[in-house]
């Protein structure tokens, strides 16, 4: 496992960024943290490490800088965190040991509407996972979502799971709602990290590792 701390080139902006790659990796999943949160998100970092382990590349950055982090409005501001998860899915792909690999975005709360708003507009996400996400703030961008997309939710993060099932029916992609029991919209609960985790590894193993040849029904 290669671990690099680099700056991820955003227009003219450089963002911290955290990037881990296997030998041979599978494919790479981008991570977009939620609200008040950052690359440093234990949650996150601990579901990366799942993927980690399971082949995938992680990349995990800071959608804003700190300044632009101060003002509440650019947290919320979702096409400003899609255009970033964008350009930062194109810089991923610039890599030479990443070029062509298979690519999904996993995002929390606000961050969930940033992935979906990526996967309406680059083709080249084949997978969304959100956990504990707000996919509903990804406004008309869910209709054009392509990819097969996992929501994650806690069961006592009540008015979340509501917001998750109506974004759901708006949703032309493949689509997969899971409410982990007894959990809250952090997952804090024992095991709850663990099933999310658990969870996002099988979706991106499904739906980015090609199948072996001959293995069709």
């Amino acid at each position: 496992m290669r671990v690099e701390e680099l700056e991820v080139e955003i227009g003219a902006k450089a963002l911290p960024g955290d990037l881990a790659i296997p030998e041979s990796a599978r494919g790479i999943v981008v991570f977009a943290h939620g609200s008040g949160s950052s690359r440093r998100s234990p949650r996150n970092r601990m579901v990366a490490r799942v993927l980690q382990e399971a082949g995938f590349a992680t990349l995990l950055f800071d959608l804003l800088t700190p300044l632009e982090a101060l003002d509440r409005t650019n947290v919320f501001d979702i096409a400003l965190l899609g255009r970033r998860l964008l350009e930062a899915i194109g810089w991923a792909g610039k890599r030479p040991e990443l070029r062509g690999a298979p690519l999904g975005c996993f995002g929390a709360s606000t961050g969930a509407a940033a992935a979906l708003v990526a996967a309406a507009e680059e083709p080249a996400v084949r997978a969304v996972v959100s956990r504990g996400g707000r996919p509903d703030l990804a406004g008309e961008a869910l209709a054009r979502v392509r990819a097969p997309v996992l929501l994650i939710v806690g069961e006592r993060d009540e008015p979340v799971v509501e917001l998750n099932r109506a974004a759901a029916r708006r949703l032309s992609a493949p689509y997969r709602l899971v409410i982990v029991p007894g959990a809250t919209h952090l997952f804090e609960e024992p095991g709850a990290l663990e099933e999310v985790a658990a969870l996002a590894r099988d979706w991106f193993l499904e739906h980015l590792v090609p199948a072996p040849a001959g293995s069709g029904g």
